[in-house]
């Protein structure tokens, strides 16, 4: 399989580095939904157990859904489920080339993002104008490893409770080694 797929992570967070509070988003932006669909559509997504079970339709229709838990005996039906991230990313990467998708994308939550950091290429970073109450925060980013532009910004209101905007970021130095 090609080493040119890119490792892609999707993540909003809080001016705080909240992203999730209780097992919801603490947040509710309809843009920002629009556009997750639209960029994650064809693509396998990668996530784990607990971002599973917030989804309100599982699986998430038009991408491959592949999970990963510690509990061998989960079951996610409509998704593949792997215990190790190793395993999961090298699903996900097999899926992406079979179907000719050009990233694998990582969608949450902390623990998730934190084994995804060191393989991803590419962020796209909600970065929401608000500081919420939460229980679940971002993994730390090293600015000096990134390039960012802005891609969107949005209003509050009309769907959106805060006003955001969408950033692209691209890995400056290289990623590690293949899972």
């Amino acid at each position: 399989m090609p080493d040119s797929l890119n490792v892609c992570l999707i993540a909003a967070r809080g001016k705080n580095n909240v992203i999730g509070n209780e097992g919801d988003l603490p947040w509710r932006l309809k843009d920002d939904l629009t556009f997750f669909k639209k960029v994650t559509m064809g693509c396998p997504i990668l996530m784990g157990r607990k971002t599973w079970e917030s989804l309100p339709v599982r699986p998430l229709k038009g991408r491959e859904n592949i999970v990963m838990t510690r509990d061998w005996t989960y079951s996610a039906p409509g998704a593949r489920v792997y215990s190790s991230f190793p395993a999961a990313i090298n699903a996900a990467r097999a899926v992406a080339a079979r179907q000719g998708a050009g990233c694998v994308f990582v969608i949450g939550g902390a623990t998730i993002y934190d084994l995804a950091l060191p393989y991803v290429d590419r962020i796209f970073m909600t970065e929401v104008d608000a500081s919420p109450d939460g229980d679940v925060h971002f993994p730390e980013l090293h600015a000096k490893d990134w390039s960012s532009e802005t891609l969107a910004t949005y209003p509050a209101g009309n769907g959106n409770d805060h006003a955001f905007s969408i950033v692209r970021m691209d890995r400056q130095v290289a990623t590690a080694p293949r899972a």
